[in-house]
This record gives C-alpha cells, structure tokens and sequence, in this order.
C-alpha cells in the first residue's frame, strides 16, 4: 500500500498537468483585445514621452557643450527595426560557443594599456603630477 500512494499521486498529477482550458467566451476575447488596445495606446504614449524627454536632456547638453567649449558631433537618428519590436516566428538556431579569452586565466594576450610595473612611490607633499584648475560650484 505504501508504494501505490506515491504513484498514484503522479498519475493524478501527471492527468492534471495535460488538462486544456476551454476556449474564451466571445465576451472574454473582446475584453482581452480591449485591453490589450489600451495596453498598446498607452505604450506609444509612453515611448513619445521617453523620446521627448530624451531630446531635452540631448539639446541641454548640447547648449552647456557649445558655453563650455566642447565638441560635439551632430546626433544621430536612430530607429527601432521592426523586426526587434515583434517576437521571431520561428526560435533562431543557438549560436557556436564563443571560447573564452581572457587575461587572467592566460587565454588571451595582455592589453596594451597594462602597466610595465608597479607604481612607484614619491615623497611626501610632491605636487600632482596634472593641475586642473578649480572650478566654482553653480
């Protein structure tokens, strides 16, 4: 009896887990295109204030760049492929494994940025090395 309620049990769950619901009621799949118009009208929304919000920040930095004398280079329009915006219909095939590269486990060559040796010390007091003039808080 011992060995029957355990099997029993999965044999329940497994009927349970391949049960199907039945189809939505004209009703329910008006409700759920309803919703989901409403869900999309308020994402374009939402995107239109996150592009504008973008363009004020962009053009602000843009006027303190031209005070402070920076260069800037003109913006770039961008746009949304249509094809990142919708699921793929069919599942794209998994890409190679990529091997690892890396310094410290020696698989890949040093970057040329790396130091030839430890920094050394100075005495101390010995002014920096870079002044940057102080500028006033605003």
């Amino acid at each position: 009896m011992k060995n029957v309620m355990p099997g029993a049990a999965l044999l329940l769950a497994s009927a349970l887990a391949h049960a199907t619901l039945p189809p939505p009621t004209p009703q329910q799949a008006a409700a759920a295109a309803a919703k989901k118009a409403q869900a999309d009208a308020q994402a374009q929304q939402d995107k239109a204030a996150l592009l504008q919000s973008m363009d004020a920040v962009s053009a602000r930095w843009r006027a303190r760049a031209a005070k402070e004398g920076w260069s800037t280079h003109p913006p770039v329009a961008v746009a949304a492929p249509a094809a990142a915006v919708t699921a793929p219909a069919t599942p794209a095939p998994p890409a190679a494994p990529v091997p690892v590269r890396s310094e410290k486990l020696g698989t890949a060559p040093a970057s040329e940025d790396v130091k030839a040796r430890p920094t050394q010390p100075v005495p101390r007091g010995t002014p920096p090395t870079v002044n940057k003039p102080k500028r006033e808080m605003q």
